[in-house]
Formats: structure tokens, sequence, C-alpha cells
């Protein structure tokens, strides 16, 4: 072997200080995008638990107005876990939770409402009236409106 290319070889010892600080550089700005963005998919997951539990105490409301000749009076909380025990009615271990369920309209509608797990706990709410309308509101409790914005869902 000659001895320029040994003296090649044995010159490439590794990165420069220069090298390393721009690839932490890089680095950096990719996570300064990307956290923000995975952050923001997390509190949209625990607003679309806290819909899936209000449209699942709508269903135990149906089923519970099937039972009693359509009627919705005396609609509870704990009515709709007869109906449906997987629905969870308190807060805790990170899950939405039904908050309210009640009858309205003399017995001929209800309200059922859902909080998202996390900082804020955006409502879901659910409204059938007596004529037979149905509307979803939801009202969000954070600054980060992702998962609901006040209004329709």
């Amino acid at each position: 072997m000659s001895l320029r290319h040994r003296q090649s070889i044995s010159g490439d010892r590794g990165f420069t200080l220069i090298e390393i600080l721009v690839v932490v550089l890089i680095i950096g700005i990719l996570a300064a995008i990307a956290i923000p963005s995975l952050l923001s998919q997390k509190t949209k997951a625990f607003d679309a638990g806290a819909k899936e539990v209000a449209r699942t105490g709508q269903e135990a409301a149906e089923a519970y107005s099937t039972d009693h000749s359509g009627e919705y009076t005396n609609l509870s909380l704990a009515i709709l876990r007869e109906y449906e025990p997987a629905i969870q009615t308190v807060a805790g271990k990170n899950n939405a939770y039904l908050s309210v369920a009640e009858a309205k309209e003399s017995g001929k509608g209800y309200v059922v409402t859902a909080v998202a797990p996390g900082p804020g706990g955006d409502t879901f709410t659910i409204t059938r009236k007596e004529n037979g309308e149905v509307l979803r509101s939801c009202k969000a409790e954070s600054s980060n409106m992702d998962g609901c914005e006040t209004g329709s869902w």
C-alpha cells in the first residue's frame, strides 16, 4: 500500500463538531414540528372516545324508551348503566365518562352528556326533543379545539 493511501485512511477518524451540531439542529427542528402535531392527535382521540360514550348513552336511552312505551321518564345514569354496563359514569382511568342522563320535555325527550378525559375535558351532548329531533353539540373546555369546535358535531 502506498504512503498516500495509508495517510488518507488514517486521517478519517470521525465527524467534526460542526457536523454533529448540524445533525442535532436538524433533529431538533424536526422534533419541534412533529411534537405539537402528535399532541393534538391525542386530544382528538380523547374527544372521539367521549363522542362514542355519548352515542352509547343515546342507544341505551332509546332501549330504555322501547321498554317504557316510548317514554324517557325517570331516565338516569344508573338506569343507562343497567342497559349498558360498559358505560362509565365517573371520571377515572383516563377514560371518557357519561356525566348527565336525564329526561326532558315531560319524559318525551332526553339529554346525555359525555366528558372527554385529559386536560380541558371537552363535553359532548346529545339531546332528543319531544318531536324526535336529535341535536349533537360540544363545548371545547380547552384552548386546543381540534376534536371539538364549540357547536355541532
